[in-house]
This record gives structure tokens, C-alpha cells and sequence, in this order.
């Protein structure tokens, strides 16, 4: 009977060691939030990162009764703020805007990044997903891109082109454009979209490949001209500007995607919380509506499905860009 009643109180002990962190989770889960959550961007104001978040931010906050605070978080490509956001404790405090360049492209680029995208971060959902746009400042004398390609080639070395950063999926999309015609010209990376696209419409480079979240603007004003989108298919909002393929560039295909992703660890009750909320606004017209006129779907798939989304683009382009032996400048 003694060691009966020893080994009950050590089975006790064991279950209420067991029961402590889960007792802990579940607080967690009910009591979340009740404090400011915070989104980092690893990009600069003004990038299409940067919009989409405080897009997201405005009506997230008021779903969860909390502020949502942006920070930006610049530098390698969104390496910096993205490796910034894995490391942060696991409690739903924390959150960050990811994209293919920072899931996908990043991790084979640079021989460190910071953070493994399929380990130590979350996907919750994506927030925004289409193709990007090739546009030329009014200046330069391209009305077309096989005229884009005719220049370079009558130059070589002389064209350069902008991206929000090394790693970025517009850096990505124009390697490949000048891989498939065999064209070369200077990458310019800067540290966000927003000033990028400024100096560009104001001539200071030749070309860039972005979202139409920040390039309609002043596609619409006249300051850049859009030549061709990158994807199969055309934009509904810009129906009239052909696809790469269209354009003479047969193949190319390279749609771009937005989402956001939790520290690896986040406890499960508040994943599926943040899903349901962001999934709910994702879900609503004024969200179609947004995201439609920027030519992009909103997004919303589950946290499961957007995981293996980024397993399968990571493996892709992994290999597209070892092929092409693009590397971080």
C-alpha cells in the first residue's frame, strides 16, 4: 500500500506539471487580447507592404477591442524586420506582414537570413495576391516591352531598375525578365517601395516591376507607363496593359502575394482567432472591393493552406533562382 500510494503521488505530480502549461494556453487563448498588438513591416512607409498593413490595422483593431500598432522595419530585403518579428515571444503580441519575397525568395538568396520561413514563423492567412506590373517612367523612350527590350539591348549595361529591396519579388521578377531575353542592367535596391517608385516617376531609373497598390497612382497620372503584367492572365483594373507573354516574353508567369504570419509557438486558440478576424474582414465587399481596384484577390485562405502555399513557392522558386544563379547583391 505504501508504494500504491507513492506512485499515485508521483502520477499526481506528473499530471499537474503536464496540466500547468495548458492551463497557461488556454488563459492565454480566452484572455488574449488585452493589450496593443503590434505588426511589424519589413519595409519602409509607403511600400505595398506598409499599405496593406495599415489597411488591415484600421479595421482589425476595432474587431479585437485592442490598437494596432504598424512599425516599419527596414533593411536586407525584409529580412531584418521579418527575423525581428520571429524572435519576439510567441503570445500574440507580435505579428508580421510576410510576402513571397521574405518566405520564398529570401531564404535562398542570402546565406543567413535570420529566421527559417517554414520553421519559426506561423502563416495565418494571405492579404492580397496577384500579379505585379512593369512600368517605365514617361521619359524613356519605350512604348512597349519589346521596345524596353530593344533599348537595353542596343545599350547594354547602360538601363538600371528599381525594387523596394535585394530579395524583393519585384527583384526577383525583373532577373527573370533579363534572364528570358537576355538583357542586362543595374539593380538599384532601395529600402522600401514608396521612395523607389518616387524616383522613378521622377526619372531616375529605367524600370521596376511592383504591385498596382503603389504604382496606380501615378500609372494614372501619366508620371509611369505600364508596359505588361506578369502574370498569364490580364488585370480586370488595368485591362488594356498585356501580360509579359502577350508582350513577347512567352512563359513568364510570376504572381506575388502578401499575408500575415505569427512567431513559431503562437499558442493554436489565438492563430484561430487572428484567422477568423482577418479572414472576416478579408471576406467582406469593401475588402473585395479594395483589393480588386488595385487589381490583386483578397486573400483569407486558412492558416494550413497558405503553410503549405509557402512550402510549395519556397521549393519553386528555390530552384528557379539557383537555375538562374541569381544571388543577393
Amino acid at each position: 500500500m505504501r508504494l500504491t500510494r507513492r506512485r499515485l503521488l508521483e502520477l499526481t505530480a506528473s499530471l499537474v506539471a503536464l496540466a500547468a502549461p495548458i492551463a497557461s494556453l488556454q488563459a492565454q487563448g480566452t484572455s488574449w487580447p488585452n493589450k496593443p498588438i503590434r505588426i511589424n513591416v519589413p519595409g519602409g512607409p509607403g511600400g505595398v507592404t506598409d499599405i496593406r498593413a495599415r489597411w488591415l490595422g484600421e479595421r482589425l483593431s476595432p474587431v479585437l477591442g485592442q490598437p494596432i500598432v504598424i512599425e516599419n522595419r527596414v533593411g536586407a530585403g525584409g529580412n531584418l524586420g521579418t527575423a525581428a518579428a520571429a524572435r519576439s515571444p510567441p503570445d500574440g503580441y507580435t505579428l508580421v506582414i510576410v510576402h513571397i519575397g521574405t518566405m520564398a525568395i529570401n531564404p535562398h538568396l542570402y546565406a543567413n537570413p535570420g529566421y527559417d520561413p517554414l520553421v519559426d514563423l506561423i502563416p495565418i492567412t494571405r492579404v492580397g495576391v496577384g500579379p505585379q506590373v512593369l512600368v517605365v517612367p514617361k521619359g524613356v523612350p519605350a512604348n512597349s516591352l519589346a521596345e524596353l527590350i530593344s533599348l537595353a539591348k542596343a545599350r547594354p549595361g547602360t538601363l538600371n531598375f528599381v525594387s523596394p529591396d535585394v530579395g524583393t519579388p519585384g527583384h526577383l521578377a525583373s532577373n527573370l525578365l533579363m534572364h528570358l531575353v537576355g538583357i542586362q542592367a543595374t539593380h538599384v535596391p532601395y529600402k522600401g517601395g514608396g521612395q523607389a517608385v518616387v524616383d522613378l516617376a521622377a526619372g531616375h531609373a529605367t524600370w521596376t516591376i511592383d504591385s498596382l497598390t503603389i504604382l496606380k497612382p501615378f500609372v494614372q497620372d501619366g508620371r509611369l507607363r505600364a508596359l505588361a503584367v506578369t502574370s498569364a492572365q490580364r488585370m480586370k483594373a488595368i485591362p488594356d496593359v498585356p501580360t509579359m507573354a502577350e508582350a513577347g516574353v512567352p512563359g513568364y508567369d510570376f504572381t506575388a502575394w502578401a499575408g500575415i504570419a505569427a512567431p513559431a509557438g503562437t499558442p493554436e486558440p489565438i492563430v484561430r482567432q487572428l484567422y477568423g478576424a482577418i479572414a472576416g474582414i478579408l471576406a467582406t465587399p469593401e475588402a473585395r472591393a479594395w483589393f480588386e481596384s488595385l487589381g490583386v484577390e483578397p486573400g483569407g485562405e486558412p492558416s494550413d493552406v497558405f503553410a503549405a502555399l509557402v512550402r510549395v513557392e519556397h521549393a519553386k522558386l528555390g530552384a528557379v533562382i539557383r537555375a538562374a544563379g541569381i544571388k543577393a547583391d
